[in-house]
């Protein structure tokens, strides 16, 4: 791999113009298809082959309103009884009416007609019911509807917009990205010292985001891709594009320092650090096309949308990235803001003395590191999976009023409905069958109340809506839609009619489950792949075992401070969480994904010059030195441009991307500076020379791949002494 990159860094030095107009080219081609051909997102999270899901795919053609958008309008008096007023009865009809005037609207039936009025007469709910899906519900008819409902407001009452079409999620927020992006330039300043080679590795990135950005908004308009997907594929696609970058920068800079020609150099970076690039991001790419394995479509389509990014990002690391060093020569190192040493050689860094301290003490080292991580993954046995709604919302948003409202006036199990669908076409006498299934669905402990039946005569099936007494996301709900279908059998018995639950609630519960079902395959794939990638790259045992076993401890302790924060609240003074609950259900399948490749990029840069250094004759423990001495800088500036990165997206407002990017910059604070630089020097100087024992077997059937370069160098090395000898000796 190393003589191919080697050629490929000199090729795009050598011809930096060409290579510049061929990104420059596809910038524009991509970015002019995503004007072309973009299309909406879709904010539902559907998992086809769930009961609820399935049941929703069976009664569309009945029922063909429960498959399309729908909203809430709720109206709010300021005291108690003031909807029952003339005044606010005239506001309400007259809103009601002019919704109904809104294209694309289907239904929104008048609250005092259908009883939707709140027993302390406070709040009234108008449902709105759009003519198509959700996902094609637009913004300006979301805005047309808040305009029709000004005559509420102008009689003096609150109105808030809530429901599905109102729930909206992954929006990006370009404050956060801005201010990950000034900490990670601040990170580049103070790691490289000038500001033209700070601004490469933001350069490049920008570029590789851009046209992964680009080409998933292009593919938005003929494939449904879930909003989720873009926020994070611009997420990883940033963290790994800076990092990508400056691991190559880093190394081009020391063979400079080291007097090497600026060609030759970026040839021989590329060749280095870019096999380490390539590897670390073929593992991050397999990682998130392995979520996959969940059988979860719009979790395979988060997965691929970042694999992309990163494959963009790989690829101008070790193509643009060179062409641009072409262009800056040796200026690079014009613009300085503080002078900093290139290389290590006969200094004594930071990196080196905390290398010293670990392997002059492993076993405490060890000790306390497995403490502290135990520790903080306690609270993920606690861990409770859920998908956000309106009360997830951030205080004060329209969706947020609006659930507070109905939760407050009517119940917390208004914002929870469930739709159990009665199918009572082979009953000997079928509107009595849905009257008893009524009954006894009335009688269950955990129902507030039944709403009127809809029935479709022709085709034998009713739709029954169920109450529950507690929210969405209340323990209690899920446990009465387990309950209501556990009566089936009994239902069937006892009427000839079958039962089954479905709605936006259920739906929710059903994916929830889904997901938690999917981690234990999910993770049983990764370690695979870990142990398989590890074992070639380092040809060892013990080293892939290690990595794995310090992989998972990052994830469960990132898990630990998820649970802590998202779900019991903890830090909610300094991290403003929306609604403490259940954690995003495809949070931790997405962390365990993300973070595998993460972390072996540490592991990969720091264990492989442990190797180098142990392959040239140190002593095991020296080589553990020198392997933490010659790549703590680097990583360390990688770990903290990835937390900055990450750790922006906290400081939103939205439900679903606050709680991912804080378990990926937790899960990478932990692994890098807990697990990799602590950890792991631990645990090697303990295994000494047993660290590196292979099998003959395997010695003979594994093959070599050179990931530091180690024969390219060689034979560079031997062509340069050549070319000194006189001719003839």
């Amino acid at each position: 791999m190393a003589t191919y990159l080697y050629r490929l860094g000199r090729y795009c030095f050598r011809r930096r113009r060409a290579v510049l107009a061929v990104w420059v080219a596809l910038l524009i081609a991509v970015g002019g298809a995503a004007g072309a051909l973009a299309g909406s997102t879709s904010d539902e999270f559907k998992v086809p082959g769930t009961e609820a899901q399935a049941t929703l795919d069976r009664i569309k053609d009945t029922f063909p309103e429960q498959g399309h958008g729908s909203a809430q309008v709720v109206f709010a008096a300021p005291a108690p009884g003031g909807m029952a007023s003339p005044e606010a009865g005239r506001a309400v009809g007259e809103a009601v009416t002019r919704i109904a005037h809104v294209p694309g609207v289907a239904a929104v039936p008048d609250p005092y007609a259908t009883g939707a009025v709140s027993p302390d007469g406070r709040v009234a709910i108008a449902l709105v019911s759009f003519d198509h899906k959700l996902a094609e519900v637009t913004d300006q008819q979301r805005d047309a509807v808040r305009a029709a409902a000004e005559p509420a407001r102008a009689a003096g009452l609150e109105v808030a917009f809530g429901g599905d079409a109102y729930n909206r999620f992954a929006q990006i927020e370009g404050g956060s990205e801005a201010v990950g992006l000034v900490v990670a330039g601040l990170v580049l300043v103070i790691t490289l010292g000038t500001l033209v080679a700070a601004g490469l590795p933001l350069l490049t990135a920008l570029v590789g985001v851009a046209v992964a950005m680009a080409g998933l908004l292009a593919l938005t308009g003929s494939f449904e891709i879930i909003t989720t997907a873009p926020v994070l594929a611009l997420m990883v696609g940033l963290a790994v594009g800076i990092d990508y970058a400056l691991f190559i920068l880093f190394r081009h800079r020391r063979h400079l320092a080291e007097g090497l020609e600026p060609e030759e150099s970026a040839a021989r970076a590329t060749a280095t650090a870019g096999s380490a690039v390539v590897f670390a991001g073929l593992t991050v790419v397999v990682a998130l096309a392995g979520l996959a394995v969940a059988g979860v479509p719009f979790l395979t389509v988060m997965g691929l949308a970042a694999s992309g990014a990163v494959v963009v990002a790989v690829l101008v690391a070790i193509t643009l990235l060179p062409a641009v060093l072409g262009f800056t020569g040796r200026a690079i190192d014009r613009l300085p803001v503080w002078k900093r040493a290139l290389t290590t050689h006969g200094k004594v860094t930071l990196g080196e003395r905390w290398a010293r301290f670990v392997v002059r003490r492993p076993l405490p080292v060890l000790l306390v590191g497995l403490a502290g991580l135990g520790a903080m993954a306690v609270p993920a046995a606690s861990l409770d999976l859920g998908l956000p709604g309106g009360g997830s919302q951030a205080v004060g948003t329209d969706a947020r009023k609006a659930y507070d409202l109905v939760g407050d006036g009517f119940g917390p199990g208004f914002n929870a409905p469930l739709v159990v669908v009665v199918d009572a076409h082979g009953a000997p006498r079928p509107e009595q069958a849905v009257q008893e299934v009524a009954g006894r669905l009335q009688g269950l402990k955990g129902v507030q109340t039944l709403l009127p039946p809809k029935v479709d005569t022709g085709s034998g099936t009713a739709l029954v809506p169920v109450i529950p007494r507690t929210s969405p996301d209340h323990q209690d709900t899920r446990a009465l839609v387990n309950e209501i279908r556990d009566q089936r059998d009994g239902i069937r018995a006892a009427t000839g009619a079958s039962i089954a639950v479905t709605g936006t609630t259920a739906a929710n519960i059903d994916v929830s489950t889904k997901l938690g079902q999917a981690l234990p395959p999910f993770v049983a794939v990764i370690v695979g792949i870990a142990l398989v990638l590890l074992a070639l790259a380092f040809r060892s045992v013990l080293v892939p075992l290690k990595a794995v076993l310090g992989f998972l401890l990052s994830i469960l302790a990132s898990l630990g401070a998820v649970v802590a924060v998202y779900q019991w609240g903890w830090l909610d003074g300094l991290i403003d969480v929306p609604k403490v609950g259940p954690v995003v259900s495809f949070v931790p399948i997405l962390l365990i994904g993300v973070l595998f490749g993460l972390a072996m990029d540490y592991e990969l840069f720091l264990v492989s010059g442990m190797k180098e250094q142990y392959v040239h004759g140190n002593a095991p423990r020296e080589a553990v030195v020198g392997g933490v001495k010659g790549g703590a800088r680097v990583v360390t500036a990688a770990a903290l441009i990835m937390v900055s990165v990450f750790g922006a997206f906290v400081f939103g407002h939205d439900p679903i991307v606050q709680p991912i990017g804080f378990a990926l910059a937790v899960g990478v604070l932990v692994d890098a500076f807990v697990v990799r630089m602590a950890l792991v020097p631990a645990a090697m100087a303990l295994f000494g020379k047993a660290a590196w024992w292979f099998p003959k077997r395997l010695e003979k059937v594994v093959p070599k791949v050179d990931m530091e370069g180690e024969q390219l160098i060689a034979r560079l090395e031997g062509e340069r002494r050549s070319a000194k000898e006189p001719a003839g000796v």
